[in-house]
């Protein structure tokens, strides 16, 4: 018989904060806030409308957006968590460089993100 893999996230995880900074020739800077929420199934991810980033050029914000978003839902989806998505990702707050942020440096915020909060609710990896 096989038991079915805890739903994540089991409970909201708000202010899920992570920076992510490396600084060599190859800059990178990614700074997000989100909330994690139980959804019925699957991964959704959006903006918190109104959210302000001071960045320019503003055109590369949704790419950076959606690099998080995507750095979130393949972190949660490695087997080793043995959960089950069901979240709906909120993105609070953002914060971009202009020496130093672009997609990669937001994917990888994205995986902070996402192994943080698994770590707040201390689901065992396997």
């Amino acid at each position: 018989m096989t038991s079915v893999p805890p739903r994540f996230p089991p409970y909201p995880i708000r202010g899920v904060c992570v920076a992510h900074r490396k600084q060599n020739c190859a800059p990178h800077f990614a700074e997000i806030t989100v909330d994690f929420e139980p959804a019925a199934d699957g991964f959704a991810f959006e903006v918190a409308r109104g959210l302000a980033v001071e960045y320019e050029p503003s055109e590369d914000l949704p790419r950076f957006f959606a690099a998080a978003a995507a750095g979130i839902e393949e972190q949660l989806s490695l087997p080793e968590h043995g959960v089950l998505t069901a979240t709906r990702v909120v993105l609070r707050g953002a914060r971009a460089d202009r020496f130093g942020s672009h997609e990669l440096a937001f994917r990888i915020a994205g995986y902070l993100a996402a192994r943080k909060a698994l770590e707040r609710t201390r689901m065992p990896r396997r």
